[in-house]
């Protein structure tokens, strides 16, 4: 299954690897040091909400990490 993160990207729910709210990620050095060396999608015209790490890329998506998770288990509970 299909999570949409955002500006209609659509991330294959296994490929998932976190979704991180903004403050979680700015708190932490390592995190930040993490995500500096990865490739990176900016999905929000603004600024981000969230950011979804993949197996290939990490997404700045606008969309709350709150409704993401929402999406990923309604998404998770449909595929049984």
């Amino acid at each position: 299954m299909y999570l949409h993160v955002g500006e209609d990207t659509l991330v294959r729910t296994r490929d998932v690897i976190a979704i991180l709210d903004k403050e979680s990620a700015s708190s932490s050095p390592i995190l930040e040091e993490f995500l500096r060396g990865q490739e990176a999608v900016n999905l929000s015209k603004a600024e981000y909400k969230s950011i979804v790490v993949t197996c290939d890329k990490i997404y700045y998506s606008p969309l709350a990490s709150g409704t993401l998770k929402k999406r990923s288990k309604k998404i998770s509970s449909q595929e049984f």
